[in-house]
């Protein structure tokens, strides 16, 4: 038994964590795979695929806002939106597999197809991951618990990272027999299925505890004017929409870095010249990647009690994009500088992905203090929308430069198109990054604030003993 009913068991925040190793299953593909699949292997333009990305994640993100409303006013046995984890795993499985079936269409029909499955895609990850970010935020009203908690989840969504990065392009080889288009939708498969294993694993092992003041009205115009009034949360909903754009243009890029600029390599192992694939190059790099930014997701917590959580996001943020704006400096042949590098850019995101989410949950607790009213799925949802515009806005954003600079899928590329890729991985979301981090400067919710909102607010539950289970 718990002596500290703020505190959560190890098993409760492992559990917690699956459910984001599951999402990074699919959100990882998106990020890394998904415009090389349309471009390479599906067959579509690239400017075209920019295009997409822009009017079907605008529409998903408008759908963020509206699945935690619904959320919100969700009273079931099970909670508000722990029910909703487990009831649209499967559903969101089996788009996810139609997503990456390659139909022999012409452009337009395989415009349309790409347009309806994504749309349908997003639209599921959104009635999953919308529940799933607000559910942290009722696992326990103790913040620094709850920075402890998204440091277990960071670290699952970074399993999740890892097994992409190590296993996507190994299974669409293994069951395509050289054939992408055949191994795309074996793999999807496969990984879908074990995201419904760990969405039930999530749904099975965490229980939601904070509620809402019984006084809290259900007016949705007055939870918009909450959320228009909260100063913090409009802060870190700036900051995320700069820090997407800047992680999904530098990571959507490392396919094409390496396919077609980097190349083929050697690299010298102990006095050795092993030789070194591009694709092989590309996988130890982002690997070596994910467990730089797993090693800084754990120290997370270390390093926010002694700067302050705003202090380490921003910083951190800031120096994850001075690394990566210096890519542009290096050549393909460079392999340990290429390696060495982006570890440092890995290692410094580690904690800024982590305190995202921490920071959100104290935004909520900071909207029931100053409102006496708690509209946890409408802060979150709204959360996931800013992230969702950062999504589309990078993934359009790839799509547009691929094409400005002359980019031709599966082809020698010309000297332009190469001068667009090195920008897309360096200096391009470099920029992106630093703007993301000087919004936090203004962040107001120290971790001395917290404090005294925390215990403000237990007082005041403390005097209602049914608002916390």
């Amino acid at each position: 038994m718990q002596t500290n009913p703020d505190r959560l068991s190890l098993k409760e925040k492992i559990g917690y964590s699956f459910g984001d190793t599951a999402s990074n299953l699919y959100f990882q593909v998106f990020i890394l795979f998904l415009l090389y699949f349309y471009t390479d292997v599906f067959g579509i333009p690239a400017a075209a695929v920019g295009t997409m990305f822009l009017i079907t994640r605008i529409w998903d993100a408008i759908n963020d806002p509206i699945m935690g409303i619904i959320a919100d006013r969700t009273e079931t046995r099970w909670g508000k939106f722990r029910p909703y984890i487990i009831g649209f795993a499967v559903p969101f499985a089996i788009v996810g597999v139609l997503t990456f079936i390659t139909p022999d269409f012409d452009l337009t029909g395989k415009l349309i197809y790409a347009y309806i499955t994504y749309t349908l895609l997003m639209m599921l990850y959104t009635a999953v991951n919308v529940p799933y970010s607000s559910l942290m935020a009722v696992l326990t009203p103790n913040s620094m618990e709850r920075t402890e908690i998204s440091s277990f989840r960071f670290v699952g969504a970074f399993v999740g990272q890892l097994i992409v990065q190590y296993s996507t392009l190994r299974l669409v080889g293994y069951f395509g027999g050289g054939n992408e288009a055949d191994g795309w939708p074996w793999a999807m498969g496969i990984l879908s299925g074990l995201a419904c294993l760990l969405f039930a694993i999530t749904f099975a092992t965490t229980k939601e505890r904070v509620k809402p003041p019984k006084s809290a009205p259900n007016s949705f115009n007055i939870d918009l004017k909450d959320l228009a009034g909260n100063f913090p949360w409009l802060l870190i909903a700036g900051a995320t929409v700069f820090q997407l754009i800047f992680i999904v243009v530098r990571s959507s890029s490392i396919v094409y870095y390496f396919k077609y600029f980097v190349l083929d390599q050697q690299f010298n192992l102990l006095g050795m010249q092993v030789d070194l694939p591009f694709d092989t190059f590309a996988s130890w790099f982002m690997i070596s990647g994910s467990v730089a930014t797993i090693i800084g997701a754990i120290l997370t917590k270390w390093f926010a009690k002694r700067l302050d959580k705003k202090f380490t996001y921003a910083g951190f943020l800031f120096l994850s994009a001075l690394f990566s704006a210096t890519f542009y400096y290096l050549q393909p042949q460079d392999v340990n500088l290429i390696l060495g590098l982006n570890l440092l850019v890995s290692f410094c995101f580690g904690p800024v992905s982590v305190l995202q989410w921490a920071i959100y949950t104290d935004t909520a607790d900071y909207s029931e203090w100053k409102n006496n009213r708690r509209a946890t799925g409408l802060i979150m949802s709204a959360s996931l929308f800013a992230l969702k515009v950062g999504l589309a806005l990078g993934g359009t954003i790839v799509g547009w430069i691929l094409g400005y600079y002359g980019f031709v899928a599966n082809a020698v590329q010309s000297d332009s198109a190469v001068e667009g890729i090195r920008m897309l991985l360096s200096v391009y979301p470099a920029v992106f990054g630093i703007i993301g981090a000087a919004f936090m400067i203004f962040y107001p919710l120290n971790n001395d604030k917290m404090v005294e909102i925390e215990k403000d607010l237990n007082s005041r539950r403390d005097s209602q003993p049914a608002v916390v289970s």
